[in-house]
């Protein structure tokens, strides 16, 4: 099909999959690295890791992720049930007021019998990766847990010795892709929409195409590479 697409079609959905492949490569390190912990793990070494894994990415001034961490499979860490090791760059906003906000550590709760205690495991970014064994795309979606703004959500499970330990991941938000992304969308002439697989709209030339809602539409949907998102044109 690749051959019957004209130029910017083509260029857009390499666009696509070269900003969201290369995203997931480095999420793909950071699994690695975590992978890689030998012997019990507590949550004070899971955190040391995984704040230096991915300070460099939060820190960036041109940096897509605007959060980004570990998330621990219940009972695999040594001292603790739940654990969160997840931090907010400096262009996250979230829980900040009007404060200039720096990269910092989430403030989870993890004590199951707190009010404020939401088990991750039931969360979309969490179950479908959990179930595949394959990276996910969640969204875009209003994360009240670590933006408060419309989110995407990139995960990736890891693995020990066959079980699954947690997940890597990161957030983006949503207007940064789409700055990103829509001059390319745009160059494809006519209405052009980027779905995810759910097909909820990511990014669109058609104002009257809302962010997050279902796109119901006959039209032709092109995959973007090897991503779970898709070109829809008309």
């Amino acid at each position: 099909m690749s051959d019957t697409l004209s130029p910017t079609v083509r260029d857009c959905i390499e666009a696509v999959s070269a900003t969201f492949d290369g995203l997931f490569a480095t999420i793909e390190g950071w699994r690695q690295a975590v992978e890689s912990l030998a012997g019990p793990v507590g949550s004070a070494r899971i955190d040391e890791l995984v704040e230096r894994l991915v300070l460099p990415s939060l820190s960036a001034d041109d940096a897509l992720t605007i959060g980004a961490g570990f998330v621990a499979t219940p009972g695999f860490l040594a001292d603790v049930e739940w654990h969160l090791a997840w931090w907010l760059g400096h262009a996250n906003t979230f829980g900040v007021g009007s404060a200039d906000p720096a990269v910092r550590r989430l403030e989870a709760e993890e004590d199951p019998a707190s009010e404020n205690f939401r088990d991750y495991t039931t969360l979309e970014w969490w179950r479908v990766p959990a179930a595949t064994g394959a990276r996910h795309i969640t969204g875009p979606y209003v994360d009240y847990l670590c933006t408060d703004d419309y989110t995407l959500t990139l995960t990736m499970p890891a693995f020990v010795d066959g079980r699954m330990i947690g997940l890597v991941g990161a957030d983006l938000y949503v207007n940064d892709i789409e700055r990103r992304l829509l001059p390319r969308v745009r160059a494809v002439g006519g209405p052009a929409t980027i779905i995810n697989a759910s097909g909820r709209v990511v990014v669109s030339t058609d104002p009257h195409r809302a962010t997050g809602t279902i796109l119901r539409s006959d039209a032709p949907a092109i995959a973007c590479g090897d991503t779970s998102l898709r070109l829809v044109l008309g």
